[in-house]
């Protein structure tokens, strides 16, 4: 797509995240089944509204690290998720996605989180990705396998520093 930061996929428009999305946002967001393994829903709007205003600035607080968010809005103009890197000043993104149940199984996630990998390597110098999630998360674990993801080696394992019952994988980008 011609606007910046903009990303098409086959399926979708990756559209970078700013504050106007959090009521939209707040709906994907709302769906109990996606916290069947990972994370809890959002305490309000407007403390989803104030998490995307900090993230705006696309950086953390001290500089160091890169805040890159997208949401994912399909075709019928419904917002269905997001995917989002956090890049690191050795080259290294970790990476994570969510989409609304109504939306899995469709290659949505798949082609956002192909879509900016792409962007990541090419406009933001990132060369490995990992992501982390939880051990019993066998469908987040099938989509990176798919993405040519793998067991992380020790050396980034030592990095990361997983909670009890969380793996990592990783890839070249």
């Amino acid at each position: 797509m011609t606007r910046e930061g903009f990303i098409a996929t086959p399926s979708s428009v990756l559209e970078p995240q700013v504050r106007a999305h959090a009521a939209g946002m707040f709906e994907v967001l709302s769906d109990p089944a996606i916290y069947r393994f990972e994370n809890e829903p959002p305490e309000s709007l407007e403390w989803l509204r104030a998490r995307f205003a900090r993230l705006e600035s696309r950086r953390s607080p001290d500089g160091r690290q890169r805040w890159l968010n997208w949401v994912i809005r399909v075709p019928s103009g419904e917002l269905a998720g997001y995917v989002q890197a956090t890049v690191h000043a050795d080259g290294r993104a970790a990476i994570a996605y969510v989409l609304a149940s109504r939306y899995w199984g469709r290659g949505l996630a798949s082609d956002a989180v192909t879509a900016m990998v792409g962007e990541l390597r090419e406009r933001h110098g990132v060369r490995t990705l990992c992501a982390v999630l939880k051990q019993a998360n066998e469908p987040s674990r099938r989509l990176l396998e798919r993405l040519g993801f793998v067991p992380a080696t020790q050396p980034l394992l030592d990095v990361l520093g997983l909670e009890p019952g969380e793996i990592a994988f990783m890839r070249d980008a």
